[in-house]
Formats: structure tokens, sequence, C-alpha cells
């Protein structure tokens, strides 16, 4: 089963590893420059949204497994 997440920008991305994806987000979501730049904000505005729908994902994976 193909599992996907849909970005702030409506793109669908496909998740090959799940855990890994989650611990990519949750590392690019603190990323900051310094000085700030100008695209810090939606940057982490992105990341954070990206890191909430795998985390999410995985809530639900694990529910469904637990059902059966």
């Amino acid at each position: 089963m193909k599992r996907y997440v849909t970005d702030l920008n409506g793109k669908q991305l496909l998740v090959t590893d799940l855990n890994k994806a989650i611990q990519q987000a949750a590392a690019f979501k603190e990323y900051r420059h310094v000085p700030p730049v100008k695209s810090d904000k939606e940057r982490q505005q992105y990341w954070n949204d990206l890191y909430n729908k795998l985390s999410l994902l995985k809530t639900t994976l694990l529910n469904q497994k637990k059902r059966k």
C-alpha cells in the first residue's frame, strides 16, 4: 500500500519510510538561519505542517493495526 501526504503547496508526497520521514521533518522544522532570513518563517510552517501530517499518519496506521 502506497502512503502519501499532501504538503502545504498541495503537492502529494510519497512516503517510502515513515519513521525516517518523521525524523527528517523534525530536524528541518528546527532549522533557522543566523541571522534570520525572510523565508525562515515560511519554511518552519512548511516543516511543522509536514511533521504533524506524518505523525498523524503514523498514529492512524498504529490504531488500524490495533483494531485487527
